[in-house]
C-alpha cells in the first residue's frame, strides 16, 4: 500500500482531530510517515497530540485551532497553510456531533450549530482544497459520515441522519466528477464507535456497552486503506458496524422521551371533590373573570 511520498511541503489535513477518531487516524498517518495538520477547537489537546506524533515518527506535525462552525476560521485554514508552505493532499473531514431525540421537539440552535459542522464545513472544506487538488492532478478526501445516513432513528436524530445522507451524496457528487482528473472521494459509514463523545448522551454507554463497540483505530484504520491504496483505486463507500449487537432499547426510549414534558406535568389536576347535597361551592371559584350584559 502506498501514500504519497513523503514531502515537507505535503500534509494530511485532520478535522477533528484533539480525539477519538480523529486523533487515531492523525496517529496512523503519522506512522506512515505522512505529515499532519491538526485541526479542532481545543489547542491545548492538539498541541499535545502534534508533540507526540512529531517526536515518535519524525513527522511534520501542525496545529491550527480553528472552530468548524466558523466559515472565516475555515478559509483562515487554508491560507494559514499556504503561509506555512503546505499543500494539502489529503483532507479528513472527521468533526462532527450528533444530537438526539424527536425532530418536533429538537433544540433549533444546537441543530443548526451540528448542520454547520457536519454538512456546511465539509462542503466549505471540499470547495477550498478541490481546485489546488484537481490543478496537480490528484489528491484524496475521505469524510466519516455514518450509518445514520441510511438507518436514521431516534439515537442519531433525524436532522443528524438527514445531514450525514447530505455528506455521503456530496461525496458521491465529488467521485463521479472528478475522478478522472485523480481525486479520489471516499465516504466511511461507522456505527456505534467508543469514543469520548458518547458521555455527552443522555444516556452514556456503560462499560459492557462500550465493550460491544468498535473503536476509533477500527475506524482509522478503515480511513488509510482508503488513502493508502495505489492511486488507481478509489474505495467509494465504506459501512462499519460491530459484529456483535447489543440491547438499544433502553436508549431509544430515553431519546424519544427527550426533551418531553415530565409525567407530573401531564397529569391532570384532581377533580373536585363531591360537595354534600345543598352545599356550594365559594363564589370566586365558579365564576367568569368578566361578567356579561
Amino acid at each position: 500500500m502506498t501514500l504519497p511520498a513523503p514531502s515537507e511541503r505535503t500534509t494530511a489535513i485532520v478535522t477533528g482531530a484533539s480525539s477519538g477518531i480523529g486523533a487515531e487516524i492523525a496517529r496512523q498517518l503519522a506512522r506512515r510517515s505522512h505529515g499532519v495538520t491538526l485541526v479542532a477547537r481545543r489547542e491545548d489537546r492538539l498541541r499535545i497530540l502534534a508533540e507526540e506524533l512529531a517526536h515518535a515518527h519524525g513527522v511534520r506535525a501542525e496545529v491550527i485551532a480553528a472552530d468548524m462552525t466558523d466559515p472565516d476560521a475555515r478559509a483562515a485554514l487554508v491560507d494559514e497553510l499556504e503561509a506555512r508552505g503546505l499543500t494539502p493532499d489529503i483532507l479528513v473531514n472527521n468533526a462532527g456531533f450528533s444530537t438526539m431525540g424527536p425532530v418536533q421537539r429538537a433544540d433549533r440552535a444546537r441543530e443548526l450549530a451540528m448542520v454547520r459542522t457536519d454538512v456546511e464545513a465539509v462542503a466549505d472544506l471540499c470547495s477550498l482544497v478541490l481546485p489546488g487538488m484537481v490543478e496537480r492532478g490528484g489528491g484524496t478526501i475521505v469524510t466519516v459520515g455514518s450509518v445514520a445516513a441510511m438507518r436514521p432513528g431516534l439515537i442519531g436524530g433525524a436532522p443528524y441522519g438527514a445531514a450525514k445522507a447530505g455528506v455521503l451524496n456530496l461525496m458521491g457528487h465529488v467521485h463521479t466528477v472528478l475522478r478522472d482528473k485523480g481525486i479520489r472521494a471516499t465516504t466511511v459509514m461507522p456505527a456505534e464507535v467508543d469514543t469520548p463523545i458518547l458521555a455527552n448522551r443522555p444516556l452514556p454507554p456503560d462499560a459492557a456497552a462500550r465493550a460491544t463497540m468498535m473503536q476509533a483505530e477500527d475506524v482509522a484504520r478503515a480511513i488509510m486503506l482508503c488513502v493508502t491504496l495505489p492511486e488507481r483505486t478509489v474505495v467509494e463507500e465504506i459501512v462499519l458496524s460491530p459484529t456483535r449487537t447489543r440491547d438499544q432499547s433502553r436508549d431509544i426510549a430515553v431519546a424519544r422521551d427527550l426533551g418531553a414534558p415530565s409525567r407530573r406535568a401531564l397529569t391532570p389536576p384532581p377533580s373536585p371533590r363531591p360537595l354534600p347535597q345543598g352545599e356550594r361551592r365559594p363564589f370566586s371559584t365558579l365564576s367568569p373573570s368578566r361578567g356579561r350584559r
